[in-house]
């Protein structure tokens, strides 16, 4: 069972990491995408888009952040 749970734990730590609002997007964005192709559209743009606007979000929350530390 302990290696059940590390197992998991491992794959939580690599999935969701740091910030779960990532992990989150990146799942919404992976079902949007599928969802647009089953429906017939050529959106396959949708899933780098929204990697690319899920780092500048985290970018900016960070260096946000750290614009308030020093502050």
């Amino acid at each position: 069972m302990k290696y059940l749970e590390s197992f998991l734990r491992f794959w939580y730590d690599f999935i969701v990491g740091d910030d779960w609002r990532v992990a989150v997007g990146v799942v919404f964005a992976i079902a949007a995408t599928v969802f647009a192709v089953d429906s017939g559209h050529n959106w396959w743009w949708l899933l780098p888009a929204a990697v690319g606007a899920l780092l500048a979000m985290t970018v900016l929350s960070e260096t946000g952040r750290r614009d308030n530390d020093t502050a």
